[in-house]
């Protein structure tokens, strides 16, 4: 029996949504979980492609051309780098989120409005998860008589909680949505708003900075949207003055009044410095001084031995290091101008109330935050921060409305484009099955060399220096 294109595109999203939640979820979850969860869900992406009849351009012709300058400057690039088979993983990585956010474009221009419920749903029952756990590990720790109370302990699904920090930027502002529709119903919107509260305070909690900073701009930008980013921006106040307040009387009047004291604290965080940011910005900068027209090679920043991290916690300088300007340039050149695109739907339809326009709000919210954060942390590099990009993308696609009709299918794009995505898959399958039997030891080895805490890139261990002769 022949399956139709929206039961198709219906089998994929349910896959990518069970992977997702055990990616982020799941107990025994980890970088490296995480990133054999993205190469899975871009398996499937690939493969719900090639089983599809050729669609029409997801894009327009001149962000189509400049796509395929960045990955032919990548291409070269990698080959020419010190390790060409790690540097073409991540030109690998690069081409399969490409791939995931145009298979979740396609499948919500199948599927429809009704998808956009699933996904909100989906959001929802992700963040109710986690909320669940955090609330369980915190009564945990209240109630475990130990005198000294860590809040990252509470933190769990993921290997460092900025990683933590980076999946709530991306999901603060879509979780608004249900409080911003007029058919939610009031006992509806108050446990939802409880949610958002319990999410704003898990974000308070966990002390990421880049969230702070990225939903601060967010909040600056939707103010010009129209009436209703200004709603979105008054039920994120109201569910963060809340979770300040859950903050204060959890862990500083009730943790007081059981005598715990508390460790990595939220007031901890209120600082300007840059937490060590600063060697491994300079450490970009040279780089892309050495060489700034292919830069050092895809990823190739972990080639360069430090003891801070592998990735500079900075997008454009890691771009420009790794990649050469000219790719940056070309980079920044299609977001800026995708970006305006969405931005002038938006004050079209700003009076506008229906789903599809105030998703595509929360959606566009989601993206701002998310570049802010990648300015000061590693955004475009974690596995579950990639899957999160290519999944706002891809919708944001599918909701886009054009001012000029689609452009109709050019035979070669889509094959070249089919090709390089079924080669960048194959090629991430190798390395996983190659790597993933030896990881454990890999970290080992690591640690055993004198180094005191893991460097996540590809891998956990995510430093491809090879060992001095």
């Amino acid at each position: 029996m022949t399956l139709s294109v929206q039961q198709r595109g219906s089998t994929f999203l349910i896959v990518a949504m069970c992977l997702l939640t055990l990616a982020i979820c799941a107990p025994f979850s980890s970088h490296d979980w995480q990133r054999v969860v993205q190469i899975s869900v871009a398996v499937c992406a690939v493969v719900y492609g090639l089983c599809l009849p050729q669609a029409g351009q997801c894009v327009d012709r001149p962000t189509a051309l400049g796509v395929a300058l960045i990955g032919g400057a990548g291409l070269v690039s990698a080959v020419l780098a010190h390790q060409p088979l790690w540097a073409l993983a991540e030109l690998a990585l690069a081409i399969s989120c490409a791939a995931i956010a145009v298979t979740f474009s396609r499948v919500r221009r199948e599927g429809g409005e009704p998808l956009d419920r699933v996904l909100i749903l989906f959001v929802v029952l992700l963040c109710l998860i986690k909320s669940v756990q955090y609330l369980h590990a915190g009564i945990l720790a209240l109630t475990s008589g130990n005198p000294v109370l860590n809040t990252d302990l509470l933190l769990s699904g993921f290997s460092n909680k900025r990683f933590y920090g980076q999946f709530q930027t991306f999901t603060l502002p879509l979780l608004a949505l249900p409080l911003l529709l007029a058919n939610v119903s009031r006992t509806a919107r108050a446990l939802l708003f409880a949610l958002l509260c319990v999410w704003w305070l898990i974000a308070i909690s966990g002390g990421t900075r880049g969230t702070w900073l990225g939903m601060g701009v967010t909040g600056l930008a939707l103010v010009f949207m129209g009436a209703t980013g200004r709603r979105w921006l008054g039920w994120q106040l109201a569910a963060l003055a809340c979770g300040l307040l859950l903050y204060w009387l959890v862990f500083t009047v009730l943790a007081g009044n059981l005598g715990i004291s508390i460790s990595n604290g939220a007031a901890d965080r209120l600082t300007t410095n840059l937490s060590a940011r600063g060697p491994i910005w300079w450490q970009a900068w040279g780089m892309i001084v050495e060489r700034p027209w292919l830069g050092f090679g895809p990823m190739h920043f972990a080639d360069i031995p430090n003891h801070i991290a592998a990735h500079p916690h900075q997008a454009i300088l890691q771009w420009a290091s790794e990649w050469g300007v000219p790719s940056t340039l070309c980079v920044i050149a299609l977001a800026t101008r995708a970006g305006w695109a969405t931005v002038g739907v938006l004050r079209e339809r700003a009076v506008s109330l229906a789903p599809v326009d105030v998703l595509r709000l929360c959606l566009f919210a989601s993206l701002v935050g998310a570049m802010t954060q990648a300015m000061v942390d590693g955004v475009i590099v974690m596995p579950v921060s990639q899957l999160w990009l290519a999944l706002v993308v891809g919708w944001l696609m599918a909701l886009h409305v054009w001012r000029t009709p689609s452009s109709s299918p050019v035979p070669a794009l889509y094959t070249v484009r089919m090709m390089a995505s079924v080669v960048a898959v194959a090629l991430l399958v190798f390395v996983a099955v190659r790597d993933v039997p030896g990881l454990t030891e890999r970290i080992q080895h690591y640690m055993d060399s004198g180094n005191d805490h893991l460097q996540p890139r590809f891998w956990a261990q995510g430093v491809i220096a090879l060992p001095k002769q």
